[in-house]
């Protein structure tokens, strides 16, 4: 997939450099380009500078060199939800995700759609400590949603969950990249070599440089079993 000439990419990342200290740095002249729409994969080792890039494209590290040029509203979706959701409820969490200068009205409509549209509809009372943990990530979806987000940031998000768990939010994800009004894109890391069947494209992220997108298919055939996930810088 590529854009039309008169079309800015989602996502554009050029010559990206970051260190933590004085370790060896994370990324090295990172490039990546997001050509439109979709679900994007990235797959690599632990250390290899993923989790770096995502924190980086979303706003929460600043690059040492390089620039981002991102023409969508970023959020980032952890590998843990318990990381992000914060209060007791399901209305109440996505309320925090909610812009500012609705009306009430308006805010209760935008917290009921962004819960229909990730399978939690009616939810808005339920205790999030009552969830299950597939559950409790479609929630954290569904604050990247509220908060008119187009670019996801998915950080393993299949990584905690259960078999049925993992299957229902990959099948979610790319049923929002797909819709025929308007679809998402999404930026996922996996170490599940299995979900590559299911994107629109993947690359090999390899000591803090990105290799060129192919199919999932594709790289899925090059490449041995991975390490499971764990914390990565």
């Amino acid at each position: 997939m590529t854009p039309s000439p008169t079309e800015q990419p989602p996502l554009s990342v050029e010559g990206l450099r970051f260190g933590w200290g004085q370790a060896p740095p994370a990324l090295r002249d990172c490039r990546l380009e997001i050509p439109g729409p979709g679900l994007w994969m990235l797959v690599g080792s632990n250390g290899s500078g993923k989790s770096t890039l995502l924190r980086l494209i979303a706003g929460l590290l600043s690059p040492d060199a390089g620039r981002i040029l991102c023409s969508c509203k970023p959020a980032l979706v952890f590998q843990n939800p318990d990381h992000q959701l914060l209060l007791p409820s399901c209305g109440s969490d996505l309320q925090l995700a909610l812009p500012e200068g609705l009306s009430s009205g308006e805010r209760a409509d935008r917290v009921a759609q962004a819960l229909a549209q990730v399978g939690l509809a009616g939810l808005e009372q339920r205790p999030i400590h009552t969830l299950s943990g597939g559950q409790k990530q479609r929630l954290a979806i569904a604050g990247a949603l509220a908060s008119s987000a187009t670019l996801l940031l998915l950080d393993e998000p299949t990584a905690l969950l259960d078999p049925d768990s993992q299957a229902g939010v990959l099948d979610l994800i790319h049923r929002l990249c797909h819709r025929s009004s308007a679809p998402l894109t999404a930026l996922w890391i996996t170490h599940r070599l299995e979900e590559l069947r299911r994107c629109d494209g993947a690359a090999l992220m390899q000591a803090g440089r990105i290799g060129p997108w192919q199919s999932g298919e594709s790289l899925l055939r090059n490449l041995a079993p991975l390490p499971a996930g764990s914390a990565e810088r």
